[in-house]
């Protein structure tokens, strides 16, 4: 038994750092490439420049991180309630008989890949937009749309954990002290499980930030700052996917110095995340 035990904690520390290894692959990568490119450009023209014109050598990725941001906060202010409001309903107001079927419907919907999220938005929501809003469809609006459909089961599955593992003595004090079901439910348990609620949150707010495909489809991926929620734009995802292609030298570099950026990006997102973590599980 020893012996097997020191094989499976072999194979589990290989398997961790292989794990670490691969991060810091990437990171050594990304930086290597990426803060180079800055330097040649200048680090105030990249991160605050308002052209990219690859042909001219202007590489400013401003509009690109101003468009990500606005897509993200769109799909965040569109996604939570909706995420936020279900799975309250899912834990504390869903039928036994009927729970299964809806938490298999948010399942299905975690695993609809990116470009079919994208299909239906071009399809559906593009349209949706153009007639009733006006413009041409793409636009911050669709995106924010569609990208708060694709967050909803991460708000959903963590915010609902979250309910659940409140002590159900949080619960039954409220309705001992006379409070009504709904007014337990949104006094008590919802304040009780703020830090599971924000961490679904923050990780909704990854999947979005980092959302590719599908905004590609629906956006416009025009880089240029937008001066209304009805115009097209572009983000930083959607900036490396269309150009790296065909990108050589300068504009190659500058590509993966985006990279960089958003890199950044996720780590702030995931130190948020595990400073909420830590928070809760103190």
């Amino acid at each position: 038994m020893k012996a097997k035990e020191k094989i499976w904690k072999i194979i589990f520390l290989l398997a961790a750092g292989f794990s670490i290894l691969a991060v810091m692959l990437i990171c050594i990568f990304l930086f290597a490439n990426g803060i180079p490119a800055m330097h040649k450009i200048g680090f105030g023209d990249f991160l605050l420049g308002k052209k990219w014109k690859p042909g001219n050598d202007l590489y400013g990725i401003f509009p690109m991180i101003v468009g990500s941001l606005y897509v993200t906060a769109g799909a965040i202010l569109t996604g939570v309630p909706i995420g936020l409001m279900t799975a309250v309903f899912l834990s504390r107001f869903c039928p036994p008989r009927l729970h299964k079927y809806f938490k298999a419907a948010v399942d299905l919907l975690a695993g609809i890949p990116s470009v079919v999220y994208g299909f239906f938005g071009l399809m559906v929501i593009v349209p949706f937009v153009r007639n009733v809003f006006g413009g041409n469809g793409s636009s911050i609006l669709t995106a924010s749309l569609l990208l708060g459909m694709m967050i909803l089961p991460t708000i959903i599955s963590v915010s609902e954990a979250a309910l659940n593992a409140v002590p159900d003595s949080y619960y039954e004090g409220s309705r001992a002290l006379g409070a009504t079901h709904e007014r337990s439910v949104f006094m008590t348990l919802l304040p009780a499980a703020k830090s599971g609620i924000l961490a679904g949150v923050i990780l909704g707010l990854g999947r979005a930030i980092g959302e590719t495909m599908a905004v590609i489809m629906v956006a416009g991926n025009q880089a240029r700052i937008p001066n209304s929620i009805l115009k097209g734009v572009r983000t930083l995802t959607a900036n490396i996917v269309i150009e790296m292609g065909y990108a050589t030298d300068l504009h190659r570099e500058a590509l993966i110095a985006t990279g960089v950026v958003l890199f950044v990006f996720i780590l702030l997102i995931n130190l948020a995340f595990n400073l909420v973590k830590n928070r809760s599980g103190k």
